[in-house]
């Protein structure tokens, strides 16, 4: 096992608006410490993963960089538990 944990999270973004979901998810995946980002159907629009050194890291990634992307809406963001 690595001596270099990383915390991995998922976070969960609904779109406001008309805004165009697609495009949304494209600038929320280019994102540094976003891995991936997707449009999905449900409650939210985009699910997107973080994977991040520290948790304070992935706290200001997604209060700083996910939220500030426009169009983005109300997020829920769940850590994992495993790496």
């Amino acid at each position: 096992m690595s001596s270099h944990t990383m915390v991995h999270a998922f976070v969960m973004a609904q779109v406001s608006g008309d805004a165009d979901t697609a495009g949304v998810a494209a600038a929320v995946s280019g994102i540094e410490a976003v891995t991936e980002a997707h449009v999905v159907a449900g409650d939210f629009d985009v699910v997107a993963e973080v994977g991040a050194p520290d948790m304070y890291t992935v706290l200001d990634t997604v209060a700083d960089s996910v939220r500030g992307v426009d169009g983005i809406g109300d997020t829920r963001t769940y850590v994992s538990m495993s790496e």
